[in-house]
């Protein structure tokens, strides 16, 4: 979990365990999701560039509107420093065209920047390391989307080699195709008022930071889940004892199909956890906890995690749901500190070794969203009431929530 951010564990977030070694990591992609092209000009014109760190994308970015009226291209990079020297990475920056869409630099970039096997907070590679880089290319709503990204890398290198290797570099990277099928459209898995987006896209949060190392590669399939609490009418998360179950008024709330198809999976014998603290011992394949994977349709699978033990709704793998059905309540198993709904859509029915896929909620009302990390960590363990900023609060459609988005959900 990054410091500073949401005090739920998310599902699982395994970046921080893979190990640094001396040749490049093995990355996952699959067939036709992340499209790459040859730095040079077409018809290879352009002159041939010694590149000390290799670039390449997890997946190529499928574009979703948020609640705040912006077009987000959220998607990762993969960097390996393939020679002998350390390099700093000191800026990287996205770019359409001429046009330039993202740049970070300095603390920012650090922010979002994580060598595998280090903590967080260093852009220096030692020979033979990988590391992440988390970039949400925002567009206004209206303005056009493009077609392909590319990128440049610019690093200091701590033994130059010139003229072949320079103190410092700027380099070209292959060129990513932007995906333009549209996000699936769903319903909330949940209904009632005030319910908040506690972890999600596209700030780098412990989801959005949860690229696991699975059957010997690399998946993102939490790129755009969202852990759902619900407040009471004061904003609070829960009131009593922050180790009582009880004290979360939400807990037991019903959990809803978000679209017709069958189950394809499901786990109903986890125990409740006690509130307060993150869990030991978990299997991997406990993460989840008691959860339910629903195969919607064109490569879409709903994943709907942390339920409560038993199966008091009679459901089998293989039973169709109906778009709003219950399916389960919300509960405390698995990977969790407190009651939460976790919810997440991903390419394929295996809740880690999958990519996640944007979506958009059919209809909802915005309520605002919580003022600041450090407000949204200390209510959430405090149980003091959450401040929210009401700005742009209304009407919303086909849109996707946020992270610290404060929503009402109808049924």
């Amino acid at each position: 979990m990054l410091a500073g951010k949401w005090t739920v564990a998310p599902l699982v977030a395994l970046a921080a365990l893979v190990t640094a070694c001396g040749s490049t990591t093995s990355n996952h992609v699959e067939p036709g999701r992340a499209v790459t092209t040859d730095v040079r000009a077409e018809g290879g014109s352009a002159r041939d560039v010694l590149t000390p760190v290799v670039v390449r994308a997890t997946a190529s970015p499928r574009p979703v509107l948020g609640t705040d009226g912006k077009v987000h291209l959220a998607y990762e990079l993969v960097l390996t420093n393939v020679v002998s020297s350390s390099v700093t990475i000191n800026s990287i920056t996205a770019r359409s065209g001429s046009r330039d869409l993202l740049a970070l630099t300095g603390d920012d970039l650090k922010g979002h920047f994580k060598i595998f096997g280090q903590a967080a907070g260093t852009t220096t590679m030692t020979n033979g390391q990988s590391a992440l880089v988390w970039l949400d290319v925002v567009r206004d709503e209206h303005a056009s989307i493009p077609k392909t990204l590319t990128h440049t890398v610019d690093i200091s290198v701590a033994q130059p080699q010139p003229p072949i290797v320079p103190a410092t570099v700027s380099e070209p990277t292959p060129t990513i195709e932007v995906d333009r099928e549209s996000p699936i459209v769903i319903s909330s898995p949940l209904a009632g008022k005030r319910w908040l987006d506690g972890n999600s896209c596209c700030e780098v949060t412990p989801h959005r930071a949860a690229v696991n190392p699975i059957n010997g590669s690399l998946w993102v399939p939490e790129r755009f889940a969202i852990d759902y609490v619900q407040l009471d009418d004061q904003n609070r998360m829960f009131v009593g004892p922050v180790t009582d179950l009880a004290s979360y008024h939400y807990f037991g709330a019903d959990i809803h199909a978000v679209a017709d198809g069958k189950i394809v999976s499901m786990t109903t014998d986890q125990p409740e956890q006690k509130p307060g603290a993150n869990p030991t011992g978990l299997l991997i394949d406990q993460y989840g906890g008691n959860n339910v994977v629903q195969d919607i349709g064109d490569g879409h699978f709903a994943f709907y995690a942390h339920l409560q033990p038993d199966n008091p709704l009679k459901l089998k793998v293989g039973q169709k749901l109906k778009r709003s059905q219950v399916l389960g309540h919300l509960g405390n198993t698995g990977n969790t500190d407190s009651p939460h709904l976790h919810f997440h859509i991903m390419d394929s029915p295996n809740p880690l070794a999958s990519n996640g896929l944007p979506f958009v909620i059919k209809s909802f009302t915005y309520r605002g969203n919580v003022v600041s990390d450090d407000n949204l960590q200390h209510a959430a363990t405090t149980g003091i009431p959450f401040e929210i900023d009401p700005t742009g609060a209304g009407p919303r459609t086909k849109v996707s929530p946020l992270y610290r988005d404060l929503m009402d959900y109808p049924r």
